[in-house]
């Protein structure tokens, strides 16, 4: 069998001054079973620059790339541009309508990033219509998936061997399954699942549904993984993905 590129991931770790100490020893090396960590956002609890500092120790054990987006709870005190240059700083990249890759022993790993936005799910969406109000909160939902689609545009030309695509909000309700349905429209977008569809994606990697479950595809057959820390229940969890070029 032709050699995976092993993509570790976790999202909503939700850090603090109380956690400290309790992700590193797990992170050390990390590079045995993966690599790359992707972290699908929600890393702090209130989104301050301490808190922040706590994420940014914890993770700095891990012995490879580092790749993140941000979450709602990182936006909550209004410091998220702080939060990102801090981690940007200390050698971590963060994805917001951005792509980056990463040179493996297996290929190129490329990954595009967004936190995306709620929406809901094809015939049981927000619609763009109505008072200011309803069309800004369904605008930002629908321009959080043109922005994806972007970026995984941009990778396309950088010709990874594997492409992920890493969102804080669901791409597809396969994971939410376990949360409560009246609350789907706010746990994810269709919207991002059109994106990875329409853009040869190897993998959808989201967190946000800490009640959803593990495993779900988008429509189009893309493997889609919730790695809400509450969901794996373990410090990441390890996807391997074959190369397109050797698969």
């Amino acid at each position: 069998m032709p050699e995976p590129i092993r993509v570790a991931a976790v999202g909503d770790v939700h850090l603090a001054d109380d956690l400290r100490g309790r992700y590193a020893p797990l992170l050390d090396g990390i590079s045995a079973e993966a690599d790359a960590l992707l972290v699908a956002g929600d890393l702090t609890q209130h989104g301050t620059i301490d808190e922040a500092k706590a994420f940014a120790d914890e993770f700095d054990a891990a012995d490879v790339p580092v790749l993140t987006v941000l979450g709602n709870h990182d936006y909550h005190s209004g410091e998220e541009r702080e939060i990102a240059q801090l981690l940007e700083e200390r050698g971590m990249t963060v994805l917001e309508g951005t792509s980056t890759t990463v040179e493996t022993r297996a290929g190129r790993l490329g990954v595009a990033g967004v936190k995306g936005f709620c929406l809901g799910f094809s015939g049981r969406s927000a619609a763009d219509f109505g008072e200011p109000q309803m069309k800004a909160f369904t605008g930002h939902g629908i321009e959080t998936a043109v922005v994806l689609r972007r970026a995984l545009d941009d990778l396309a030309g950088e010709e990874p061997d594997v492409t992920v695509a890493l969102s804080h909000f669901a791409p597809v309700d396969d994971t939410l399954l376990g949360e409560p349905k009246e609350i789907w429209p706010f746990l994810g977008n269709y919207r991002l699942g059109e994106a990875i569809d329409e853009t040869g994606v190897d993998l959808a990697v989201h967190g946000h549904a800490h009640a959803g479950r593990e495993k779900g595809l988008t429509p189009a057959g893309v493997p889609v993984r919730n790695v809400a820390q509450p969901v794996i229940q373990a410090a990441f969890r390890v996807y391997d993905v074959v190369p397109r070029r050797s698969a």
